[in-house]
């Protein structure tokens, strides 16, 4: 009933600095340091995103720098050994990427990002093919919703709806996020679904629910 969710494309990065499988160590290096990010997704053919180079991927050649790793610590470490030793993009990126499409909701991103501990996303469409990136920020821009942007949509898709005959007498304030609604309503079996759906708008960060069951004539 509410307004459509807002999707990873709504808040994604459409303009995104790749690299290839051949890029170089220090060629991806000074791309993290001049676009100020800490991961790369590494791209083939016409944007086919077959992995993401990270700084974690890179790190390894700077920790064995000076020491080679004892067959013990080899055996442990396989792949960061084996990152340290290498030098282009096809050799030090985390493949398969785990990606993200464009019409995924912000809280299925939020998900994937927390299970595998991530900070972002490539984004690509059906081909696999990379179309932008998402990050930890990105999906935080919900919560830049001014007040009174978040009054209008609670009002509209949640108080005019569930309750069409009784919906002037619901006063519905946000501040700093926090939405409260107050008032009678002619059925009270709605006010938790009321409550949820207020919930459920992009950027509200807390509901406080105080509507009640109108008198009876």
């Amino acid at each position: 009933m509410t307004s459509t969710p807002y999707t990873v494309a709504d808040v994604m990065t459409a303009k995104v600095v790749a690299v290839t499988p051949e890029t170089g160590f220090k060629d991806i290096a000074a791309a993290m340091k001049r676009w100020k990010v800490t991961a790369l997704p590494v791209v083939e053919g016409e944007g086919r995103v077959v992995g993401v180079v990270s700084e974690a991927d890179l790190l390894p050649k700077e920790e064995f720098h000076e020491h080679r790793p004892g067959l013990i610590e080899q055996m442990r470490r396989l792949g960061d050994t084996a990152k340290a030793g290498s030098t282009r993009a096809e050799d030090l990126m985390t493949s398969p990427a785990v990606t993200i499409r464009p019409d995924a909701t912000l809280p299925q991103a939020a998900r994937l990002m927390a299970d595998r501990r991530i900070k972002r996303l490539p984004v690509v469409d059906a081909e696999g093919t990379l179309r932008g990136i998402v990050s930890r920020a990105d999906l935080l821009k919900v919560f830049l919703r001014t007040d009174e942007d978040l009054t209008a949509e609670i009002r509209r898709s949640v108080v005019e709806r569930l309750f069409p005959l009784s919906h002037q007498s619901v006063k519905v304030i946000v501040s700093h996020g926090i939405a409260t609604l107050t008032g009678q309503v002619r059925d009270e079996h709605l006010i938790p679904l009321a409550e949820r759906l207020t919930r459920s708008v992009e950027g509200v960060v807390d509901v406080r629910c105080h509507l009640r069951a109108a008198a009876s004539a």
